[in-house]
């Protein structure tokens, strides 16, 4: 199962810039990667796993913008198609080596 974080936040001002860098760090540190600019995505074992790191997102989301979360398998995330662009080969990110213990 896969947790995808989606957000808009504002950069206008040197504060929210400052959230933003701050939010997306943090996501990272959370075990989150990216697949597009603003759409970072994580594996979770399970959808309780999924709620408790919406719960944790939650603590450090800025209070300006928009954050969106959506659960999916990981068959729903090996049929994404890629309909412009290429494909990136990254290890870490098929499910083929994700490992679930």
């Amino acid at each position: 199962m896969r947790l995808m974080v989606m957000f808009d936040l504002p950069v206008e001002t040197s504060e929210q810039r400052k959230n933003y860098r701050k939010f997306r760090k943090k996501l990272i540190n959370e075990g989150f990667m990216m697949i597009q600019y603003s759409i970072y995505v994580r594996v979770c074992v399970s959808k309780q796993a999924a709620g408790f790191m919406e719960k944790r997102i939650t603590e450090f989301a800025p209070n300006e913008g928009i954050i969106q979360t959506m659960t999916i398998t990981e068959k729903q995330y090996n049929d994404m198609h890629f309909l412009a662009g290429e494909f990136k080969k990254e290890v870490k990110n098929l499910s083929n080596r994700t490992v679930i213990l």
